[in-house]
């Protein structure tokens, strides 16, 4: 689930709930869950209403599985409300909309919106459907709160790209496994024009280039985000390593020659991509570039693997970090048990997620499905599915106040990178501060 932009229809406000933006949801949140039926009906009838955020071609892929959804269940109708950003799809279901099941993005949305979703947990039980059933993390982290907010459905997986003709000619046969083994290959990839200006790199290490963010580089050195409900970046060892890594690695090349060079770079979702172009040797980059190196860059060889992690820092190698989509069934829905029906055939009927998996171009977190033979898993997308199962691929928390959480620390990294190293610890300490307030307002509604 590649970033894109999503188009914003005017929204019809029903109840009695102000709606002012994401971070007041779950203080108007009504409905109640269940109670949930002892079996399921013999015969499924009725409407559900569907709302996602995805758009263009990857909309057709959601209304393709839906059309087989309804196939399966006749009397079953599914209107589809396609390419809603989850800001509004939260506003909608908190406000009393008309919508019965969801899909939105764990790590912005879950746990914003949680308390206004139905808890799965008994339907689960009911149908026989365990977290057992899905790849790695996305079971833990699509609960919030203590309750079975939503199931996962396709994920993001990130790792390394890195363009095999630059590695060999430079000598080097196997991607880098180390923080300081990316560094000093990148160092011996980089070229100079004669002015003394970047001509090409073998790795950038700004934060904020293409998906260099805190979510992502954070995996690489096992970071604490949080402790008993807190923000904990500045008693994390990890945070301070990392960032001082990656700082120095920014001075070693010259800040403002890495923001020169980066603002005359290609769109990161054009062919023009820096990594495509063979301008970047290496790259952090998430599962479906696999899919536009096919369309738009046939003759690139290139190679997939887990991301570097960094010395000392306790993490495994062969990890990732991830993302993912999610579903669940707003608690007001008067259709519960069709809404059901529609969550768990998306999330756990093997040829429906195979079928998202494929069309999309994400990784399907149902283990049967990323089994399957039928999912289309080149060598280099089969890197992230077996990152996805690893033990060591974590994500950023879920928490009351979504992206905030993140971006709170990539602003403050942002900055940090540009200067001579000096003040880390109070910063850390105060991006604490900072995103503990946002939880305080947050938890008080």
């Amino acid at each position: 689930m590649h970033p894109a932009l999503r188009p914003l229809r005017r929204l019809r406000r029903t109840g009695t709930c102000l709606v002012a933006g994401a971070l007041l949801l779950t203080g108007c949140a009504a409905g109640t869950d269940g109670p949930v039926p002892a079996k399921a009906p013999s015969h499924l009838s009725g409407s559900v209403q569907l709302w996602h955020h995805y758009a263009g071609r990857e909309a057709t892929v959601v209304q393709a599985a839906v059309d087989d959804f309804e196939q399966k269940y006749p009397d079953v109708h599914v209107t589809v409300h396609s390419g809603q950003p989850d800001t509004k799809i939260t506003q909608v279901v908190s406000s009393g909309g008309d919508a019965d099941a969801m899909i939105t993005n764990v790590n912005t949305t879950l746990g914003t919106a949680c308390k206004t979703m139905e808890d799965l947990a008994p339907w689960m039980r009911r149908d026989g459907i365990s977290d057992h059933d899905f790849q790695g993390i996305f079971a833990q982290a699509t609960a919030f709160g203590g309750r079975r907010c939503a199931l996962p459905t396709t994920s993001d997986v990130y790792g390394l790209y890195y363009n095999r003709t630059l590695l060999s000619r430079a000598g080097y046969r196997t991607p880098p496994r180390t923080l300081r083994q990316l560094e000093d290959m990148a160092m011996k990839l980089t070229t100079y024009h004669a002015d003394g200006s970047l001509k090409t790199l073998g790795f950038n290490p700004l934060v904020g280039f293409q998906q260099n963010t805190s979510s992502t580089l954070g995996h690489a050195a096992n970071v604490r985000w949080m402790k008993d409900g807190d923000a904990a970046l500045g008693s994390s060892p990890q945070w301070h390593a990392l960032m001082t890594w990656q700082q120095k690695f920014v001075q070693r090349i010259g800040y403002a020659k890495l923001k020169t060079f980066t603002a005359g770079l290609g769109d990161e979702w054009s062919a023009d991509n820096a990594f495509q172009t063979g301008r970047v040797a290496m790259v952090l980059d998430g599962e479906w570039r696999v899919a536009f190196i096919q369309e738009q860059a046939k003759g690139l060889r290139y190679g997939t693997a887990p991301f570097p992690v960094l010395d000392g820092s306790g993490q495994r190698y062969g990890g990732g970090a991830t993302s993912a989509a999610d579903i669940g069934i707003n608690k007001r829905s008067a259709r519960k048990e069709a809404a059901w029906a529609l969550v768990k055939y998306l999330t756990t009927d093997t040829d429906a997620a195979v079928k998202l998996a494929n069309g999309i171009k994400n990784i399907p977190t149902l283990k049967s499905a990323a089994a399957s033979p039928h999912l289309d898993a080149p060598p280099p997308y089969r890197t992230f599915i077996d990152a996805s199962a690893h033990p060591a691929s974590d994500t950023s928390p879920v928490t009351e106040i979504g992206s905030t959480l993140t971006a709170t620390v990539d602003a403050f990294w942002t900055g940090y990178q540009q200067g001579s190293g000096r003040g880390l610890d109070g910063g850390l300490h105060k991006v604490d501060t900072d995103i503990d307030n946002a939880l305080g307002l947050r938890r008080a509604k």
